[in-house]
């Protein structure tokens, strides 16, 4: 049996609903909220009597997804939002966008902040680090042609 596709990328926050806007603001759409708890829920991720709130983004294209997850229990255990680049484990997420500049000022205004500078890779990319919501750290990639 082949691998069909990735399914999605989850992140971890506190503010649900801050963090929706955030990733509204750059182009996901919201595909649906709900909230997951149950024996069932524990036996996938190994934490029992788990109670979590999650909203699952789209990209505009409908092929990738990013699940946002607020866990109401079992108390969040660690904190890696602040990392630096270098650091062990998952780390990021990336998204190509038509106009770097312009998802900046937009993304600005929902309080990211630039990593480092915008830099340009040949004639290929522009591309940048941004902190978002909660100092999760995000990709931005712009195709040049």
């Amino acid at each position: 049996m082949a691998l069909k596709r990735m399914d999605n990328v989850g992140i971890v926050v506190e503010d649900l609903g801050e963090t929706i806007e955030f990733f509204r603001e750059l182009g996901l759409e919201l595909e649906g909220r709900a909230t997951i708890e149950g024996e069932w829920a524990g036996r996938v991720t190994g934490l029992a009597h788990q109670c979590v709130e999650i909203a699952m983004m789209r990209t505009p294209d409908g092929h990738s997804r990013l699940e946002l997850s607020r866990f109401l229990a079992p108390d969040v255990v660690a904190d890696h939002r602040n990392a630096p680049v270098n650091a062990l484990g998952y780390l990021r997420v990336m998204f190509a966008v038509d106009d770097i500049d312009e998802t900046l000022e937009r993304l600005r205004r929902r309080g990211a902040q630039l990593v480092g500078e915008v830099v340009r890779y040949k004639d290929i990319y522009r591309l940048c680090y941004i902190r978002g919501p909660e100092g999760v750290l995000i990709g931005l990639a712009q195709e040049l042609s």
